[in-house]
């Protein structure tokens, strides 16, 4: 999905003539923390809900805050993880979409994220979840998806995060089955190190939690 899909029309834009109280108000009345600022259309930047209440007057217009508008935004015609990307980096509940010419169409909130996100993640979808643990060098998609087939399971989605600290990757599996004990005992068998899973079986997951403890022992 692009940005220009989500694009909230709702949410107003303020102009540097715009008084300081206005823009308080539009913020409170619009339940953000930041607000679009334009002149003819074309974008300059957020200006925050903090910057604003940090003001000495009020009644200024806006303009005397240009120093403190933020140049973050998105290209319309761009996915909208960058828009995800941008709301995380920057800190704010909206995300600016402009046109080529840097013409401000509208924003993204940060609500509407978060639904979308999670559809993308296959949140609104029946399976089970699956979470390994593994080195990067173990990692092969081919590999992974043939156990999953062997079970008679599709994958939905998979992700996979990698630990700064220890280099250890993270796969998160996402199943059209919530029956997934003989697919975890599948994972085990080949030597992959499930650390949790999450399907009818859930009860199981201290049971299991416990076999390894006692496993690790006795392999002391």
């Amino acid at each position: 999905m692009l940005t220009v899909d989500l694009i909230n029309n709702n949410i107003p834009r303020l102009q540097l003539q715009d008084s300081i109280i206005k823009a308080l108000q539009l913020v409170n009345d619009f339940k953000v923390t930041h607000l679009p600022v334009v002149v003819d259309d074309k974008y300059l930047g957020l200006i925050s809900e903090e910057d604003l209440l940090d003001a000495e007057d009020e009644k200024l217009t806006i303009e005397v805050l240009q120093e403190h508008f933020i140049p973050v935004s998105v290209k319309d015609n761009m996915h909208f993880l960058n828009a995800v990307n941008a709301s995380i980096q920057f800190d704010t509940n909206v995300v600016p979409v402009v046109n080529e010419e840097s013409e401000l169409s509208g924003v993204i909130s940060t609500t509407d994220l978060l639904k979308t996100l999670g559809n993308f993640a296959g949140a609104n979808e029946i399976g089970g979840l699956i979470v390994l643990e593994m080195e990067r060098s173990q990692f092969a998609i081919s590999e992974i998806s043939r156990i999953v087939e062997s079970n008679d399971c599709t994958i939905l989605h998979l992700n996979s995060n990698a630990d700064p600290n220890t280099g250890m990757l993270t796969v998160t599996l996402h199943v059209n089955k919530r029956e997934i004990s003989s697919l975890v005992a599948t994972f085990e068998r080949y030597e992959y190190d499930v650390i949790y899973f999450f399907g009818n079986e859930n009860f199981e997951n201290e049971i299991h939690s416990n076999y390894r403890h006692l496993m690790n022992y006795l392999d002391i």
